[in-house]
Protein backbone atom coordinates (compact mmCIF):
# COMPACT_ATOMS: atom_id res chain seq x y z
CA UNK A 1 0.00 0.00 0.00
CA UNK A 2 1.52 3.52 -0.87
CA UNK A 3 1.56 6.41 1.44
CA UNK A 4 -1.07 8.98 0.97
CA UNK A 5 -1.04 11.52 -2.27
CA UNK A 6 -1.35 14.24 0.71
CA UNK A 7 1.57 13.33 2.78
CA UNK A 8 3.84 13.20 -0.34
CA UNK A 9 3.01 16.70 -0.92
CA UNK A 10 3.42 17.43 2.27
CA UNK A 11 6.74 16.44 2.50
CA UNK A 12 7.37 18.12 -0.88
CA UNK A 13 6.43 21.60 0.27
CA UNK A 14 8.41 20.79 3.44
CA UNK A 15 11.75 19.68 1.13
CA UNK A 16 11.39 23.25 -0.86
CA UNK A 17 10.46 25.42 2.48
CA UNK A 18 13.72 23.95 3.34
CA UNK A 19 15.65 24.62 -0.12
CA UNK A 20 14.40 28.16 -0.18
CA UNK A 21 15.01 28.87 3.63
CA UNK A 22 18.73 27.55 2.94
CA UNK A 23 19.05 29.76 -0.56
CA UNK A 24 18.16 32.59 1.32
CA UNK A 25 20.73 32.24 4.22
CA UNK A 26 23.32 30.89 2.50
CA UNK A 27 23.07 32.69 -0.56
CA UNK A 28 20.70 36.18 -0.55
CA UNK A 29 22.02 37.24 2.58
CA UNK A 30 25.48 36.53 2.20
CA UNK A 31 26.04 38.54 -1.05
CA UNK A 32 23.65 41.50 0.78
CA UNK A 33 25.98 41.92 3.09
CA UNK A 34 29.10 41.33 0.66
CA UNK A 35 27.98 44.40 -1.26
CA UNK A 36 27.02 46.53 1.77
CA UNK A 37 30.39 45.65 3.50
CA UNK A 38 32.03 47.12 -0.38
CA UNK A 39 29.77 50.04 -0.20
CA UNK A 40 30.98 50.79 3.17
CA UNK A 41 34.78 50.47 2.03
CA UNK A 42 34.04 52.77 -1.05
CA UNK A 43 32.49 55.20 1.33
CA UNK A 44 35.84 55.40 3.65
CA UNK A 45 37.87 56.17 0.63
CA UNK A 46 35.25 59.11 -0.23
CA UNK A 47 36.16 60.04 3.64
CA UNK A 48 39.82 59.76 3.47
CA UNK A 49 39.77 61.75 -0.07
CA UNK A 50 37.96 64.43 1.58
CA UNK A 51 39.72 65.16 4.58
CA UNK A 52 42.84 64.90 2.33
CA UNK A 53 41.26 67.94 0.60
CA UNK A 54 40.18 69.76 3.42
CA UNK A 55 44.00 69.28 4.33
CA UNK A 56 44.67 71.11 1.23
CA UNK A 57 42.39 73.47 1.53
CA UNK A 58 43.96 74.40 4.86
CA UNK A 59 47.48 74.35 3.61
CA UNK A 60 46.31 76.79 0.59
CA UNK A 61 44.66 79.04 2.83
CA UNK A 62 47.66 79.21 5.77
CA UNK A 63 50.13 80.46 2.44
CA UNK A 64 53.16 78.62 4.31
CA UNK A 65 55.38 76.41 2.90
CA UNK A 66 56.72 74.80 5.66
CA UNK A 67 54.36 71.89 7.74
CA UNK A 68 54.96 70.42 10.81
CA UNK A 69 52.85 67.27 11.08
CA UNK A 70 53.06 63.87 12.74
CA UNK A 71 53.30 60.82 10.99
CA UNK A 72 51.75 57.07 11.73
CA UNK A 73 54.69 54.60 11.42
CA UNK A 74 51.90 52.18 12.09
CA UNK A 75 50.29 50.59 15.12
CA UNK A 76 49.42 54.10 16.33
CA UNK A 77 52.99 54.87 16.76
CA UNK A 78 53.28 58.54 15.70
CA UNK A 79 56.59 60.58 15.18
CA UNK A 80 56.78 64.51 14.50
CA UNK A 81 57.94 65.29 10.82
CA UNK A 82 58.64 68.43 9.58
CA UNK A 83 58.41 69.26 5.69
CA UNK A 84 60.45 72.18 4.49
CA UNK A 85 58.21 72.84 1.15
CA UNK A 86 54.72 71.53 1.16
CA UNK A 87 53.73 72.85 -2.31
CA UNK A 88 53.86 69.78 -4.18
CA UNK A 89 52.15 66.29 -2.42
CA UNK A 90 52.03 62.76 -2.88
CA UNK A 91 48.62 61.57 -3.52
CA UNK A 92 47.46 57.78 -3.35
CA UNK A 93 45.59 57.13 -7.07
CA UNK A 94 45.22 53.25 -6.61
CA UNK A 95 46.81 49.64 -6.78
CA UNK A 96 49.38 50.98 -4.38
CA UNK A 97 50.99 53.64 -6.51
CA UNK A 98 51.12 57.31 -5.90
CA UNK A 99 51.47 60.86 -7.94
CA UNK A 100 53.50 63.33 -6.82
CA UNK A 101 51.14 66.68 -7.42
CA UNK A 102 50.46 70.60 -7.00
CA UNK A 103 47.71 71.19 -4.52
CA UNK A 104 45.23 72.55 -7.58
CA UNK A 105 45.88 69.23 -9.23
CA UNK A 106 45.09 66.95 -6.38
CA UNK A 107 42.29 68.96 -5.82
CA UNK A 108 41.23 68.31 -9.10
CA UNK A 109 41.83 65.01 -9.12
CA UNK A 110 40.14 64.27 -5.72
CA UNK A 111 37.06 66.12 -7.15
CA UNK A 112 36.35 63.62 -9.94
CA UNK A 113 37.77 60.44 -7.86
CA UNK A 114 35.46 61.60 -5.52
CA UNK A 115 32.56 61.77 -8.33
CA UNK A 116 33.53 58.60 -9.67
CA UNK A 117 33.14 56.56 -6.28
CA UNK A 118 30.47 58.06 -5.47
CA UNK A 119 28.90 56.75 -8.77
CA UNK A 120 30.03 53.03 -7.54
CA UNK A 121 28.46 53.20 -4.09
CA UNK A 122 24.79 54.24 -6.08
CA UNK A 123 25.66 51.05 -8.19
CA UNK A 124 26.28 49.58 -5.27
CA UNK A 125 23.36 51.10 -3.18
CA UNK A 126 21.00 50.10 -6.22
CA UNK A 127 22.65 46.22 -6.77
CA UNK A 128 21.82 45.99 -2.48
CA UNK A 129 17.96 46.99 -3.20
CA UNK A 130 18.02 44.52 -5.87
CA UNK A 131 19.49 41.53 -3.58
CA UNK A 132 16.44 42.85 -0.76
CA UNK A 133 13.88 42.37 -3.49
CA UNK A 134 14.68 39.17 -4.36
CA UNK A 135 14.93 37.93 -0.84
CA UNK A 136 11.41 39.65 -0.19
CA UNK A 137 10.14 37.96 -3.23
CA UNK A 138 11.44 34.62 -1.85
CA UNK A 139 10.32 35.10 1.68
CA UNK A 140 6.63 35.56 -0.56
CA UNK A 141 6.91 32.26 -2.57
CA UNK A 142 7.79 30.42 0.85
CA UNK A 143 4.06 32.05 2.71
CA UNK A 144 2.27 31.00 -0.40
CA UNK A 145 3.80 28.04 -0.48
CA UNK A 146 3.21 27.05 3.43
CA UNK A 147 -0.60 28.76 3.04
CA UNK A 148 -0.05 31.02 5.38
CA UNK A 149 -2.38 34.86 5.13
CA UNK A 150 -1.07 37.71 4.36
CA UNK A 151 1.09 39.68 7.14
CA UNK A 152 -0.06 43.37 7.64
CA UNK A 153 2.88 46.33 5.86
CA UNK A 154 3.11 47.10 10.04
CA UNK A 155 5.06 43.94 10.66
CA UNK A 156 7.05 43.31 7.39
CA UNK A 157 10.40 44.29 8.44
CA UNK A 158 13.58 45.61 6.70
CA UNK A 159 15.84 42.06 5.75
CA UNK A 160 18.68 44.22 7.07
Amino acid sequence: MSPPADANANANVGQKVVQYENFINEVLKRDLQKVLEQRDIVYEKISQYLQLKNTIQSLQEAESQRLKTDVDLGCNFYVQAEVDDSSRIFVAVGFGFFVEMTHDEALRFIDKKTSQLTAFTEQLTKHSAKIKANIRMVLEGLRELQGLSDVPESRTTDVF
